[in-house]
Formats: structure tokens, C-alpha cells, sequence
């Protein structure tokens, strides 16, 4: 696996903060989900496997320490835990908990791309067979996050191009809604009111790709006052 094919889970509760890492890690050549803290975090890693978790330590509830411990029970994928407490101790306390590495804030984002870089140089390779297919179910469709490709059965889904970047940014970022005025900046495109009406036409048309019944959606889901959710399987 080289670096720049590696997904990542970024699980911080600071919006602006995991905004800023997403976006630059993205920039950098990775796949990046994000979530907001560590329930949602749970829910995502239900359906998706990551190459390394950058994983906030001071979260309300339960916290990145605990999250930790909890997933080194059963999963061997690299974590890297973001901090604000830089003592020897809560480093040592992190590293103890299964963490491969840990990085206090504030950090200078170039040295967080330089250690999860190391991280991923130090995993060995698996298996052709033993990987895992980056790969979210929608009911009868299927879409290949690596290669953005939507297939339903044997049949390859045709995508418009705004089709497969409101995929890219709906996938990166799933069972988390964004915003149409986000959506909007992510497409490129000039803001106001009518590129908002225009984000609605085209999720319009791509839930006729997806779902069952456009009119009741059940994987690209509009949140109340939020915007648009992808919410796979």
C-alpha cells in the first residue's frame, strides 16, 4: 500500500479543527472520513476499514483514550492520537493504550503528514487477497470509493461528472451532513441561491441512481436545518 492510497478516520469533536485536517490531509492524496466524536466514530468503523485513525484524546463522553483501548481489543489498525496535553505522562498513558503514536496540540499540520507517513511506511503489507474493499453498500447498489464507481449487481452505474464528485464528498464524510452552501464551495462553484437549487436538482437525479424510491430516501438522506447525509449500510 503506498501512502497516498491509505483512508483515513479523522475523529475530533472540534468542527473547525477537523474541517482543517480533512481538507488538508485530502490535499495531500488520502481518502479521509471524518467524524465528531466517538459514538460516531463507532458507527462509521462498523461498515468501513481505515488504514490509521488520528483520534482527538479530550472528546465529551467517551473519550480517544477509552476509544482506544476498546478498538486495540480487535482491530490492529495504526492510531495516532491528537492532544492538548503535550506531559511525558499522558504520552506515555496514550502509547500504553494501544496508540502508535501521539502528537500534541498545537501541532504544526506538516509534522502530523510526516508521522502518519512514517506510520504507514512501518505497516507491512497485506495480503492481494486480505484486502479489504474500500466499498459502501446503498441496498442493491454498491460504490467502489477508490475507484468512484457505482455498480448495481454486474452493471456499472453511469455518473455524471458532478454525479461522482458529490460521491467523493458524500463518501468522505458519511452519516455526517453537509451543508448545501458546503456542498456548493466543495463542487467549485460560485455561492448563492441559485447554485443551492442547483445542488438540490443534481441530488435529486443521483437518488434516482440510488434509491428504491427517490421520494422516501433511505442512503442520501436530507437532515432537517443540515443539508444532505450519506447514511450506507
Amino acid at each position: 500500500m503506498s501512502d497516498m492510497d491509505a483512508h483515513l478516520l479523522i475523529v475530533d469533536d472540534d468542527e473547525r479543527i477537523r474541517t482543517l485536517l480533512q481538507k488538508f490531509l485530502m490535499r495531500n492524496g488520502f481518502l479521509v472520513t471524518a467524524a465528531r466524536d466517538a459514538e460516531h466514530a463507532r458507527r462509521i468503523l462498523s461498515g468501513l476499514d481505515f488504514d490509521l485513525i488520528v483520534l482527538d484524546v479530550m472528546m465529551p463522553g467517551e473519550d480517544g483514550l477509552t476509544l482506544t483501548k476498546s478498538l486495540r481489543e480487535s482491530r490492529a489498525v495504526p492510531i495516532l492520537l491528537l492532544t492538548a496535553k503535550g506531559e511525558t505522562g499522558n504520552r506515555i498513558e496514550g502509547l500504553e493504550a494501544g496508540a502508535d503514536d501521539y502528537l500534541a496540540k498545537p501541532f504544526e499540520p506538516k509534522e502530523l503528514l510526516l508521522r502518519i507517513n512514517a506510520i504507514l511506511r512501518r505497516m507491512p503489507e497485506a495480503p492481494a487477497d486480505q484486502i479489504a474493499p474500500k466499498v459502501l453498500s446503498l441496498g442493491a447498489i454498491r460504490y467502489d470509493m477508490e475507484r468512484g464507481e457505482m455498480w448495481q449487481g454486474e452493471d456499472l452505474v453511469r455518473l455524471t461528472a458532478t454525479e461522482m464528485q458529490l460521491m467523493k464528498i458524500f463518501s468522505a464524510s458519511c452519516n455526517e451532513p453537509i451543508s448545501r452552501a458546503k456542498l456548493v464551495e466543495e463542487l467549485g462553484r460560485d455561492r448563492g441561491q441559485a447554485q443551492e437549487r442547483a445542488v438540490d436538482v443534481q441530488i435529486t437525479r443521483l437518488r434516482r441512481k440510488i434509491e428504491e424510491d427517490p421520494k422516501q430516501p433511505r442512503y442520501l438522506q436530507t437532515v432537517r436545518g443540515a443539508g444532505y447525509m450519506l447514511a450506507p449500510e
